[in-house]
């Protein structure tokens, strides 16, 4: 079944359960926060392939895949401009898309399933412990980048956080973002930290 979406196209890659700080300083997307504070629903986050963020940098091109981004924290520092943190959601697929009058893209949409809830292979648990030291590493130096609970249980949540971290290209990151199966997510992220040295 398919429904209307607000669309905020970025020049990153959300993922579920992701945190993603954003600062809105243009007519659109402050109308867009203020209607999805009021009605508490979420907006979608795609991925730019083509132009830039902001209004006038160009023809623009995005994915057809993205992720529902639900609003956690609205401030704002001064007039005309918000400070917002959001969570990852589930996945959608766009279906159609079209641009409003004031610039805001809205997309027919269906929801992709979620991860299924599985653990790591044997063979993946170095790829949680590597985490598990990561984050760690950036809470001592005043970063905390994920959001709590920590899923090291979790295939799709490890992932995911590796995702985030990683300095892949934003292509790559999306063709993980994109796959079903969170195993085969995790096995292509724990290919490269072992081909980095990360993980031994």
């Amino acid at each position: 079944m398919s429904f209307e979406l607000p669309l905020f196209p970025l020049q990153s890659v959300l993922f579920p359960g992701g945190l993603l700080g954003l600062k809105v300083f243009e007519a659109r997307y402050l109308d867009l926060v203020g209607d999805c504070l009021r009605t508490q629903r979420p907006f979608g986050v795609v991925a730019l392939r083509q132009g830039g963020e902001v209004r006038g940098s160009g023809e623009v091109a995005f994915e057809a895949v993205g992720c529902l981004a639900e609003l956690i924290e609205v401030d704002s520092p001064q007039p005309g401009i918000l400070q917002a943190r959001c969570r990852g959601g589930s996945r959608f697929a766009t279906d159609s898309v079209a641009q409003r009058a004031d610039g805001l893209w809205v997309a027919q949409v269906r929801s992709l399933p979620d991860d299924a809830e599985l653990p790591p292979t044997a063979e993946l648990t170095g790829s949680a412990q590597g985490l598990a030291q990561a984050i760690a590493a950036l809470k001592q130096q005043g970063a905390s980048p994920f959001l709590e609970p920590y899923r090291f249980d979790r295939a799709g949540w490890l992932a995911n956080r590796w995702c985030e971290l990683l300095p892949i290209p934003l292509a790559a990151k999306q063709k993980l973002m994109e796959l079903d199966d969170p195993l085969v997510r995790l096995k292509l992220v724990d290919d490269f930290l072992r081909s980095k040295g990360v993980v031994a």
